[in-house]
């Protein structure tokens, strides 16, 4: 089957450069291009072929180089950027690049009956017609819709064989209309002397520079024409880049010399009326050939988006991503015959240009199909710079652009969008995101993020780690946390889950590590991306900004060597290990204090949480205990705290901090603290403290417990040398008690 289907794509690189040729010569070139040379003269425009072809060759260079590294099937521009960007941004691309080829459809078949202007004048001039003979012959629609039925009967019953073949006898007509055109003279050429800067009376006052372009930019558009019909190429990967470049360059040094050609054999005030047909005056026998090759271009253009616009719809369905019933795409993708025509697809196609014809007025539709063309050539442009970037080993086309055209390409089609016309613009935009959260509500196991964009991030990120390592650091006195949690209960308890996903969200960096025990293996590898796939879930879930991962390791003493070698992320090295133990059962809590020492080997931070039923509660209070031995770790223990009010989840909860000393030292230790405070080396008020008097018969556990019983986390400090002394009894006895943040840091932190 899949041979039959190859030898029915038979058409070669012609196709492709007439398609593109035919459609860049089109309707502008005869009824605008003159206008446009009147109003900003012979420099001014070949200023604007120039801006707009900074447009249309990296556009086309960019398809080239796609087009020679993958198959292109059909669909062609679509093709190309749902298969790069993955098909909800591509189908909402898809979809608004088909609406302007079937509106340009319409465009060229109502600028196809301009062509009859003349000869229906002169027969309303000569002859004495009844009243509602000439309001026929006035209106676009009495040559339009017919042109249209036409159309729509070579494209339904004869397919693309016949729109080819009658491609190249329109492509003739045109090249006789250039040749008549050029070797025409005029009386101004003969006695005018040639000034390349003159320009019509106060025409730029009334239109503006890039107004003029916006009115003329459709006619360097088109050169992707032809890749519409890459599922009826031989070799696409061939035909398209070579047409299409052809088809570019032909058409601005043609458009050159269009240019010089008007600027010589007319006024630029004659050049600027738009009533007439200022080329036929210029061509020779150009009463009748002018005409014939303005309806040869127009219906040629007509003809070529006739051709492609139904192909594009038939690709999106077959995608099955469009947000229409089921039956409805399956009803779109269907094709006809043996060479798989989109018969339905054009059926569609057809009443969509039949009701803009019937709507008379294209003006402003015309400006907005005309952005959301700029939006293909930009995103066909951002897909070859992204290639580029991201160094892809499977990124190998036999043809390659350079990332700075294909750049500069992109930047220049969505910045002259707004120069064109800021309104249609935003609108366009406007219509595009909402369009594209449609599709993605109407699909969501698409997927929506292109994996060319992970390849671009992945070289980011590799060039800024190279680049942060070898740098020469500064030193800095501000601590930013780059924590390490490392757990194997984490389908059990959410505790250190949400605690580094809190600490990571804004002000530093987080990575989470579920612990496997047991041996590597084919199976304990499967079950660890399993359990990978559901970690990632959770943090998509929770809207965390934090890596996640598996580790498989034989005894807790193994993992936690592994952890602490670690490379830190974006350059800074991990500075927090975070671990949790149930305050019920303390399942894991004597494997932290055995390894405590290997730990604190690497100067790590450590910060331990005793998780219980109650978890966070309302997250509306922290309390933070002080005790006289615990000033190193005070510093790290408010920074916590203030890092966890900076995630939305705490933005509601106060900081209450507790200075507890014994009885007997509660003036000097107040004086200290207050010395700490002043000099910055505690970041907090002293409107924030309050200082608590330990008898001796008291414990400062029981106090503890009292005081913050109501507390969402209670934030204690610990040092080395209690926990060789007491082991576990440093964390227990706090009961009544919610979560509990034991913190232990290797050094006081500064605060600037």
């Amino acid at each position: 089957m899949q041979k039959v289907t190859q030898e029915l794509r038979k058409f070669g690189t012609a196709p492709v450069f007439f398609t593109a040729i035919s459609t860049i010569l089109g309707a502008i070139m005869f009824l605008r291009f003159g206008f446009a040379v009147g109003a900003v003269g012979f420099l001014g425009t070949v200023v604007l072929i120039l801006i707009g072809h900074a447009v249309t060759i990296p556009t086309a260079m960019a398809i080239a180089e796609i087009a020679t590294n993958q198959k292109v099937e059909g669909g062609g521009e679509y093709y190309i950027i749902s298969r790069s960007f993955g098909v909800v941004i591509g189908s909402t691309i898809g979809i608004a690049l088909y609406l302007s080829q079937a509106i340009s459809v319409a465009f060229y078949i109502m600028a196809f009956t301009e062509a009859f202007t003349p000869l229906f004048s002169w027969l309303i001039e000569r002859f004495e017609l009844p009243r509602a003979v000439v309001w026929i012959l006035e209106q676009r629609q009495t040559v339009g819709i017919p042109a249209l039925l036409l159309l729509t009967y070579i494209m339904l019953t004869k397919g693309a064989d016949l729109g080819v073949k009658a491609l190249y006898v329109v492509v003739a007509t045109l090249a006789l209309a250039l040749i008549a055109f050029f070797a025409g003279t005029t009386l101004y050429s003969q006695t005018a002397a040639f000034d390349p800067i003159a320009t019509a009376d106060a025409a730029l006052g009334e239109f503006g520079f890039f107004t003029v372009f916006a009115i003329i930019f459709p006619a360097f558009t088109g050169m992707t024409a032809g890749v519409g019909l890459s599922g009826d190429l031989r070799d696409p990967g061939k035909s398209i880049p070579m047409g299409t470049m052809a088809g570019t360059l032909t058409g601005m040094v043609v458009y050159l010399f269009i240019a010089y050609k008007l600027a010589t054999s007319a006024s630029p005030n004659d050049l600027a009326d738009t009533s007439h047909l200022v080329m036929s005056d210029i061509a020779w026998q150009g009463w009748l050939i002018i005409p014939i090759g303005l309806a040869a271009a127009t219906i040629s253009s007509a003809l070529g988006s006739i051709m492609v616009a139904p192909r594009t719809l038939q690709a999106i369905s077959r995608d099955n991503v469009m947000p229409v019933p089921p039956l409805f795409n399956r009803w779109l993708s269907k094709g006809k015959g043996r060479n798989d025509e989109p018969y339905n697809a054009s059926v569609l196609t057809i009443l969509i240009a039949g009701a803009f014809i019937l709507a008379g007025a294209l003006d402003s539709v015309a400006q907005v199909i005309s952005m959301f063309f700029m939006v293909t050539y930009g995103s066909l442009c951002l897909i070859s710079f992204l290639n580029h970037f991201a160094a892809d080993p499977s990124y190998r086309p036999k043809f390659r652009s350079r990332w700075y055209f294909s750049l500069f390409g992109a930047l220049a089609c969505f910045g002259l969008m707004f120069f064109m016309n800021s309104v249609y613009a935003i609108l366009a935009i406007g219509l595009m995101i909402g369009l594209y959260f449609v599709i993605s509500y109407f699909n969501p196991d698409k997927k929506s993020i292109a994996l060319i964009f992970q390849g671009a991030i992945f070289q980011f990120s590799r060039q800024l780690q190279v680049f942060l390592q070898t740098a020469e650091k500064e030193q800095s006195r501000s601590w930013r946390p780059s924590a390490i949690a490392l757990t194997e209960n984490t389908f059990k308890r959410l505790g250190a889950f949400h605690l580094l996903r809190w600490i990571a969200q804004k002000y530093g960096f987080g990575t989470y590590i579920h612990l496997i025990r047991g041996y590597l293996s084919r199976q304990t590898n499967h079950d660890a991306k399993e359990l990978q796939n559901r970690l990632i879930r959770m943090a998509e879930a929770s809207n965390s900004n934090i890596y996640v991962d598996t580790l498989i390791s034989p005894s807790y003493t193994s993992s936690i060597a592994q952890v602490i070698q670690l490379p830190g992320m974006a350059g800074t090295e991990n500075n927090l290990l975070i671990f949790e133990y149930s305050k019920v059962i303390s399942d894991n809590l004597p494997d932290i204090i055995d390894n405590f020492k290997l730990i604190k080997s690497v100067d790590f931070d450590v910060a331990i949480l005793g998780s219980c039923e109650r978890g966070f509660g309302l997250k509306q209070e922290i309390h933070i205990w002080i005790t006289p031995t615990d000033f190193q770790n005070a510093t790290l223990m408010i920074l916590l705290a203030y890092i966890l009010m900076g995630h939305s989840d705490w933005k509601r909860a106060k900081i209450k901090i507790f200075a507890i000393f014994p009885e007997g030292r509660i003036e000097e230790e107040r004086d200290r603290l207050y010395q700490l405070i002043d000099t910055g080396q505690l970041p907090i008020s002293l409107n924030n403290v309050e200082f608590i008097s330990q008898k001796h018969e008291i414990k400062y556990k029981d106090i503890i417990n009292q005081k913050s019983g109501d507390a969402d986390l209670v934030i204690l400090g610990f040092l080395d040398e209690a926990l060789r002394h007491s082991g576990t009894e440093v964390f227990e006895g706090f009961d009544r008690v919610g979560n509990v943040l034991f913190v232990n840091a290797s050094a006081q932190k500064e605060i600037k």
